[in-house]
């Protein structure tokens, strides 16, 4: 079905509503990074992302000078330390009291992720920690490239002439951590890791920081930092023993100095003799000989046990949370009670430190508390009571997004859905901004929601789930979350023998395919799209699938059945009166007839696509289509009435700040202002494009912006200077794989040559044209393959 796509950040752009989704439209050659004309200066977003400061740190002396050796007179030195060390021993502490204490010598900012490799769920990707560092480095979500090493090679770009520092959190792994390196010795990062990470050492030349649990005396001096001013002062043989109790672990010992703390007139040596009474407890229900990891969990134990009983419970259930890290709507939602009283609730947890609060209403646990909390809820609470918990949660995830995306995609058909039940109580939203910003915060819960419902046997929560991301994710393009929701959702559709859920999910796999260039896989699932949608009796449905198709055949340049297909789908929106959609198609019919150069059918579908967007007030996909209608316009000649067309789109591109469309615009403008005999202005148009397309990591619309700035360069007389830019985009087109878009440029490229009296090796690039056009059959493959003989 038609999704909304739009090309701007749907938080602080200004621009209006889209209907449709470009991806349900023709775009000229798809699009996806080396060019080197140079914009303007920018004044960078300086990202502040370090949690805050650890209250009461004490110590770590030796290790926080081992820290400050790396700076150098006050300007910091570029470098890479790893901080390891057993789970609960102060690793975060120590670098983020660190970070906060050089915060100052890194004046390009802080960037902050905590990367879950050792939490029960999945961990943080390098694709999700390098999303989230780009948009804090000022990118929009459609300028972040898809591939993971794409996103990487724009990170250490936008890094290289920055002195930026970098927390990289509770790593698990090499390969979580190398993507996310920047390549300048300005930057420094520090990473925190249980295991060693050897790797990093051997190749990357990290130093390694053992953090080893505090020595006695650093331990009494934390547990009197925390207790200081709640207790009167502690007898050092008291705090010493509490402190063993505690293994010197951190963690352990701030857990047990604020429940002293809570205490004030209870003698330590009684919370002393509770604690080695759990101790006992806890030795003869474990066989472990991890003295360390059984300190711990005995003082969670410990601590766990002195909690009210309705904070207690609402520890263990939010255990069963999905998610590493949640708010209060799910936290009420899991405790069956109102948002209010869970904020109480929730003010107990943290305060007796076994939940963090790290942001304004965003709690998560230390990895080793969570696991305990899920322990003791399947020690605690029935099966019945969990799964009633859970299913809880994970109803208002499914209603609260529901919501969220009728205000993102307003005009997309909606999902089915019961009522809310009335112990799962939705969120709501006032306006669109606040939705997508609801659907950011909790992106990783949802795709945790969806695993979550189908293991549980709430496959109609799972399929629903997946169904209503594709409505963002259409337009975000997270393909790793986008193929496993909608999978997941596919497999719980045909659980559950629903076949409008069946259907809904292979769109949204055959759009994720799509979209990602799995050309063969998206055929195959927009086929199986159809069949059950006509089996079902879902007329729009079968013009939505019919559409798809007709997309991948074009993109596989079979026009004549790209253009049959779009056809079959005019009819059932016709029939429908879905002006929409009618649109859509036009537009695609119209593309369609252009690659086929029957150019005036195109300028009448696409004249009618005008005007259906205009009377929808559609603005972004009225100059979707003004884009499209220029382009036979300008080959027909009528080049006053192409430049009025490019004009109006690149007008409503400018106030609707629809950045990355707007730069693909410039190209049709820059071939109508060669045709009109300008070339310096062309030459201008693709030198603007063309930096947008490097900021946008958009490999094939850079090529296609290079190249038009070499055709611009041979209008002028400077050959060798255009041979240049068709060089570089060739190379790009041969990375990229797109064989319609090199034969193109190999032309030009030629061209060049021959007019800079170099035509020796034009005869490998006819070759190479020649083979890259070998499977297409089409009016302008037949131009082309002329135009290479005549330049042979």
């Amino acid at each position: 079905m038609g999704e909304r796509d739009r090309r701007e950040d749907p938080v602080t752009s200004s621009s209006s509503e889209v209907s449709g989704s470009a991806h349900d439209v023709v775009q000229a050659n798809a699009v996806h990074g080396d060019i080197h004309f140079h914009g303007g200066h920018t004044r960078h977003p300086v990202p502040s992302q370090l949690p805050g400061d650890v209250s009461g740190f004490v110590n770590r002396g030796h290790e926080r000078r081992v820290l400050d050796a790396v700076l150098d007179g006050g300007a910091a030195a570029g470098g890479l330390y790893v901080i390891t060390g057993t789970a609960g021993v102060g690793k975060t502490s120590l670098a983020l009291h660190w970070a906060h204490s050089v915060r100052r010598h890194f004046p390009d900012g802080q960037l902050y992720v905590n990367l879950r490799g050792y939490d029960p769920g999945v961990p943080v990707s390098a694709a999700q920690a390098l999303d989230r560092f780009l948009r804090a480095l000022g990118l929009p979500r459609e300028r972040i490239p898809n591939a993971t090493d794409d996103r990487s090679a724009l990170f250490r770009s936008l890094l290289a002439d920055r002195r930026v520092l970098l927390v990289l959190d509770n790593a698990a792994t090499v390969s979580q951590v190398r993507p996310l390196l920047p390549a300048t010795e300005r930057c420094l990062v520090l990473i925190t890791s249980r295991s060693r990470l050897s790797g990093l050492v051997a190749r990357d030349g990290a130093h390694r920081l053992l953090l080893d649990m505090l020595s006695e005396r650093d331990a009494v001096d934390l547990l009197r930092a925390v207790t200081s001013g709640y207790r009167s002062p502690d007898k050092d043989e008291d705090l010493v023993e509490l402190a063993r109790l505690c293994a010197r672990l951190p963690l352990a010992l701030r857990i047990a100095a604020e429940r002293a703390s809570s205490r004030p007139l209870m003698p330590l040596r009684e919370l002393i003799e509770d604690l080695r009474d759990e101790s006992a407890l806890w030795d003869a229900l474990t066989v472990a000989d991890d003295d360390e990891s059984d300190a711990v969990r005995t003082v969670f134990a410990w601590s766990y046990r002195a909690l009210p009983e309705q904070p207690a419970r609402l520890f263990r259930l939010l255990g069963l949370h999905p998610g590493p890290e949640f708010g209060t709507g799910v936290a009420a939602a899991l405790a069956g009670t109102s948002a209010a009283k869970v904020r109480r609730l929730l003010d107990s947890l943290v305060g007796a430190h076994v939940l963090e609060q790290h942001a304004q209403g965003r709690f998560q646990f230390h990895d080793l508390l969570r696991v305990y909390a899920a322990q003791q809820a399947v020690q605690q609470e029935t099966e019945q009571d969990r799964a009633a918990a859970l299913g809880r949660a994970l109803d208002h995830y499914l209603h609260t997004l529901a919501g969220a995306i009728a205000l993102i995609a307003p005009l997309d058909r909606p999902v089915p859905l019961d009522s809310a039940p009335p112990d799962a109580v939705p969120e709501q939203f006032g306006d669109r901004d606040s939705a997508f910003a609801w659907y950011e915060r909790e992106q990783t819960n949802l795709v945790s929601a969806v695993r979550s419902a189908a293991a549980g046997g709430r496959h109609d929560v799972a399929w629903r789930t997946a169904a209503l991301l594709r409505s963002v994710y259409v337009s975000q393009n997270p393909f790793d979350e986008w193929f496993e929701t909608a999978r997941i959702g596919l497999s719980s559709a045909q659980a559950l023998g629903d076949q409008r859920g069946v259907a809904e999910l292979l769109d949204s796999l055959g759009k994720a395919c799509l979209q990602s260039q799995r050309l063969d896989e998206a055929a195959a699932t927009h086929t199986e799209a159809l069949r059950v949608r006509r089996e079902i009796g879902d007329r729009y449905g079968e013009g939505v699938a019919t559409n798809a198709l007709g997309l991948i055949a074009w993109r596989r340049r079979a026009l004549v059945e790209a253009r049959r297909r779009f056809a079959e789908s005019l009819v059932v929106f016709d029939e429908l009166a879905d002006t929409r959609w009618q649109a859509l198609v036009r537009t695609n019919i119209g593309m369609a007839d252009y690659d086929r150069l029957d150019l005036d059918a195109a300028a009448e579908a696409l004249r009618e696509a005008v005007r259906l967007c205009e009377q929808r007030g559609d603005r972004a996909y009225t100059g979707n289509a003004l884009f499209y209608l220029a382009m036979p316009l300008r080959e027909l000649g009528e080049l006053d009435a192409a430049r009025a067309a490019i004009d109006r789109a690149l007008v409503i591109a400018e106030e609707d700040a629809l950045v990355a469309w707007g730069a693909f615009w410039l190209l049709e403008l820059a071939r109508i202002r060669r045709a009109q005999g300008d070339p310096g202005e062309a030459l201008a148009a693709c030198q603007r494009s063309a930096v947008a397309q490097r900021q946008i990591g958009d490999r094939n619309r850079e090529a296609a912006a290079l190249d038009g700035a070499g055709e611009a360069y041979r209008d002028l007389g400077r050959f060798e200077d255009a041979a240049k830019f068709h060089r570089r985009a060739i190379a790009i087109y041969r990375d990229t794989g797109d064989r319609w878009l090199l034969a193109n440029a190999l032309a030009n490229l030629i061209e060049a040559m021959r007019g800079a009296d170099a035509p020796d090796a034009t005869a490998a690039l006819v070759e190479e044209a020649s083979v890259a056009l070998r499977d297409f059959d089409d009016p302008r493959v037949a131009r082309l393959r002329l135009r290479l003989v005549g330049d042979s």
